[in-house]
């Protein structure tokens, strides 16, 4: 199994903004020393609570000056946000500045991103598709054409090229089945996971295995989790419980200004975007500390107890990596910085041996 740290750069009302970003640079740090796989962060606009990841290959060319093994991905990078060849130098710029240590991970992101860039979400899904395509041509193709509904294109070369060959490898990041079948086609890897019970995704991880198995390819499944770890159990509640509380509210706080549009709900199913035309966004303000933490929304206890719901998704998913999210909500940072130490140290190895 791999192991890895996520996170969102959540930003509360009253957080400074550099401050908040040069925390989550010094946890960078402190995972490569404690010998992570990977650290990976959003790709977020326009909304500070949720996110204020607005360049995350900018964060991870500057880690990288830092630090000496571990690897760096976007989950996820927004493609319709981006003209695709754009993007495609930037990333290859990016991977060069990593020295060959970055991953990419693609989705169509949050439903909420859409309406400020004024680009239409029953656009959304097919800008994405042929984005995947340009981006594969990009890194792949010296020179290449390209003419769909979206985009034409005619004689590009992208450049510069991408340390690693063909492309770094990606990561299908969402909430979607159809999505899912694309990575499992191309061979890419999934990651899923956040504010919300492990079944909820379940399905697609299973549509996405039998895509694996149908197209030949090998299914490589990646589990993103909100961790609190203590070495006090009788202190668990008063350490975490507003952070995390916070947590799952910043996550839905993009969510009334998509309910502004009275035909949104419908225009979401509409465009694949079931997801956020449900409940489940709706609910995460109201949550209270007992169901995020018995309803498999966070793993949150001791460094054991944290095991044993590792052990379980392990079991129910057979995920092959785990990443956790150890800050949110404006939680501390030494907060943050105890529960990646507390998980490198007494978690990762009995996953390991396992």
């Amino acid at each position: 199994m791999r192991f890895g740290i996520y996170c969102e750069i959540q930003n509360g009302p009253s957080v400074d903004y550099a401050k908040n970003i040069w925390d989550v640079f010094g946890l960078i740090e402190n995972a490569d020393q404690l010998g992570y796989d990977v650290f990976s962060v959003i790709d977020h606009h326009f909304f500070q609570e949720f996110s204020i990841s607005a360049n995350p290959l900018a964060l991870f060319s500057a880690a990288a000056q830092k630090t000496r093994n571990i690897r760096f991905r976007t989950l996820c990078h927004t493609l319709p946000l981006r003209n695709p060849v754009v993007y495609a130098g930037e990333m290859a710029f990016a991977d060069i500045m990593t020295r060959g240590r970055l991953d990419l991970g693609v989705g169509r992101g949050h439903a909420w991103e859409y309406p400020p860039a004024g680009i239409s979400v029953e656009e959304t899904q097919g800008r994405y598709e042929e984005a995947l395509e340009i981006l594969e041509l990009a890194f792949t193709q010296e020179r290449f054409s390209y003419h769909g509904r979206y985009y034409h294109l005619d004689e590009v070369a992208v450049v510069p090229r991408t340390v690693q060959k063909p492309y770094p490898p990606v990561y299908m990041v969402g909430t979607s089945g159809v999505a899912f079948e694309i990575g499992a086609r191309k061979g890419w890897s999934l990651a899923f996971g956040g504010p919300a019970p492990v079944a909820a995704f379940k399905p697609g991880v299973d549509r996405y295995r039998e895509a694996c198995a149908k197209y030949g390819t090998r299914p490589t499944v990646a589990c993103v989790r909100a961790v609190y770890i203590t070495e006090d159990e009788r202190q668990t509640r008063a350490e975490c419980e507003a952070p995390l509380r916070r947590f799952f509210a910043y996550n839905s706080s993009a969510v009334p200004y998509l309910r502004r549009d009275p035909g949104m709900k419908k225009r979401l199913l509409e465009s694949n975007y079931a997801f956020y035309a449900g409940e489940i966004m709706e609910r995460l303000p109201r949550l209270s500390y007992e169901e995020i933490v018995t309803q498999d929304y966070a793993f949150v206890g001791t460094a054991e107890r944290v095991l044993e719901q590792c052990i379980a998704l392990k079991r129910s998913v057979d995920v092959d990596e785990i990443l956790i999210i150890p800050h949110y909500g404006d939680i501390e940072i030494w907060k943050a910085l105890r529960t990646q130490e507390l998980f490198a140290r007494e978690v990762i190895p009995k996953l390991r041996a396992m």
